[in-house]
Formats: structure tokens, sequence, C-alpha cells
């Protein structure tokens, strides 16, 4: 018995030594990694600032801020994650501008990361990337994010997405699905419906619709995933059928 208290009270010991420690420990870290930002090599501040991100710490999380204006896009990119450590509205602040960089590949990671910020503040800047922007890859991770975010005013772009005739994207056109599901509003029922009805488009955007309705839970969908739930596509039918099933319970 002895000794097992006297190994629980050594171990109480190491935890609070640790504690006492660990702010320096940290602070040492990120001092070191901020060094690594001034490199001349694109690839040590990539990495710097992954592994300040890594950190979880606000305080890397600003030690980050200068590399979303690195002259890399790959640096920017990656910085855009890096810094939700802030908190939702402090990192929204700054991501919305990278929002419009020259680069797509960083709108489109800040767009990711505006998604996990979940700050309703970014759903305007997020709602004219996904109209708006030449880069489908761009607008489908706006979708993405809204969805993330969920709030409702991001129906009507979203469903403005959905129901486009120029030249859609299946990529977009399924996140703007799947980011009506996750919202719930009934606003975006008609045009989940009409997406599920319209077999001209791809098998993946119709199973997303079916499913999201089931979600949402209209009951006004009823007839739509009635007739999809005989579908030839067995995974269509049997989402159909499921969301159909949700309907009825509620």
């Amino acid at each position: 018995m002895g000794h097992k208290k006297a190994q629980k009270r050594f171990c109480a010991f190491c935890a609070f030594l640790w504690l006492l420690c660990f702010p320096v420990l940290a602070q040492d870290a990120i001092q070191q990694q901020q060094q690594r930002l001034n490199s001349s090599d694109v690839e040590e501040r990539r990495d710097a600032v992954m592994r300040l991100g890594s950190m979880r710490l606000e305080a890397a999380s600003r030690a980050v801020l200068p590399a979303l204006q690195d002259a890399a896009p790959i640096v920017r990119a990656t910085a855009a994650k890096a810094i939700l450590s802030l908190g939702s509205e402090a990192s929204v602040a700054h991501l919305l501008p990278l929002l419009n960089d020259k680069d797509e590949f960083v709108r489109r990671e800040t767009a990711y990361a505006l998604g996990h910020t979940r700050s309703r503040s970014a759903t305007t800047a997020l709602s004219e990337r996904l109209l708006s922007d030449k880069e489908d890859g761009v607008r489908a991770a706006a979708a993405v994010a809204l969805g993330e975010i969920a709030d409702e005013t991001a129906v009507v772009p979203l469903v403005q997405a959905l129901t486009s005739t120029k030249k859609p994207n299946d990529f977009v056109l399924r996140a703007a699905a799947v980011a009506l599901g996750k919202i719930k509003s009934r606003a975006g029922t008609a045009a989940l419906m009409s997406t599920l009805s319209n077999e001209k488009l791809p098998s993946d955007v119709r199973r997303e619709a079916a499913r999201s309705l089931g979600l949402i839970g209209d009951p006004t969908a009823a007839p739509a995933l009635k007739a999809a739930s005989t579908a030839e596509d067995p995974f269509l039918a049997e989402i159909a059928f499921k969301a159909l099933k949700k309907l009825n319970r509620g």
C-alpha cells in the first residue's frame, strides 16, 4: 500500500512540474518556429506554419499571422487553418481578406477554414464566393463551409447554386445539396425535390438531395422521395426510402 501511495505522490509531483514548465516550453517552441518563418525556403516556412497550427494554442496561431501575407500561395493557404486557435471571430476577421486572394488554392483553403469557425459573420462573404467565384473548387468549398456554419440566411444562395443553369459543376451541386441538409430549413425543400427528380443529374448529386430531404423532414417532399425509392440506382433508392421513413416517423 505504501509503495502505491508513494507512486501516486510522485506522479502528481511530475504533473505539477509539467504544468509549471509547459508555458516556458511552449513559448520556446513557438519562438523556434517563428524564426523558421523567416527562411528563404518555402517548404521550411510551410512546415513551420503547420507545426505552429498543430500546437492548438492562441499564442502559436498569433505567431502564424504574418504568414497570411507570405509571398508563396502554399504558405498562405496553410496558414488559413493554422490561425484558428485565435477563436472564431478573431479568425474570421483575419481570414476574410484571403477570400479575395488571387490564388485559387488560397481562396479554397480559406473557405474551408471559415467553415471551421462556425461563425455566421462569414456567411455573406462565403455566399458571394459561392455565386461569383470563377473556380468551381472555391465555389464548392464555400458551399461546404456554409453547411458547417448552418446559418439559415445561406439557404437562398445555396438554392441558387443548386438550381443554376450556368454549366453546373457536380461537386458544387453535391456540396450545396449537403449544406442545405445541414441547415435543415424547409426553404430548401423545393430546390432539393427538383434536384432529386432531375434524372439528367449525376446519381451522387440526387443521392445527397434525398439524404438532405430526410434531414429537413418536410412532409411535402414525400412524393418525390417515394418516386426516387424505386430508382434504378440502388443506392439512391435506399437513401430515398430511408429519408421517406424519417418523414413518416415525423
